[in-house]
């Protein structure tokens, strides 16, 4: 996951959020050396920005290794334009160079 430019933490309130401790502990595992807390701040800026409309990509051409086709079955959002893809379009899952597999609409890698 790429990160948002950070803010130095002497710039950030401390807030209170109670997580599952099964949660918690897989925050942990998936964040690795990054730490859980700027995991969580990760995933809710992405939250935001695609739900305000402020999408940003995250992705170049240049990051997908391999494609194949797909059909959404819930909404997407293509990671290379930000286009939405709805349920039951066909769509591409791109295989990245960090082995993640991420949403493309069909028409995102062409050059």
């Amino acid at each position: 996951m790429h990160t948002i430019a950070r803010t130095p933490t002497t710039d950030m309130e401390v807030t209170s959020i109670r997580l599952e401790r099964e949660l918690k502990e897989k925050l942990k595992d998936i964040a690795g050396n990054q730490g859980y807390q700027a995991l969580i701040r990760d995933i809710l800026w992405n939250y935001v920005q695609q739900k305000s409309g402020e999408w940003k990509p995250r992705f170049s051409r240049t990051d997908i290794r391999a494609s194949i086709a797909a059909t959404a079955q819930q909404e997407e959002r293509c990671v290379l334009t930000g286009q939405v893809i709805q349920p039951q379009q066909p769509m591409l899952l791109g295989l990245t160079r960090n082995g993640d597999m991420v949403p493309l609409s069909i028409d995102s890698l062409a050059g």
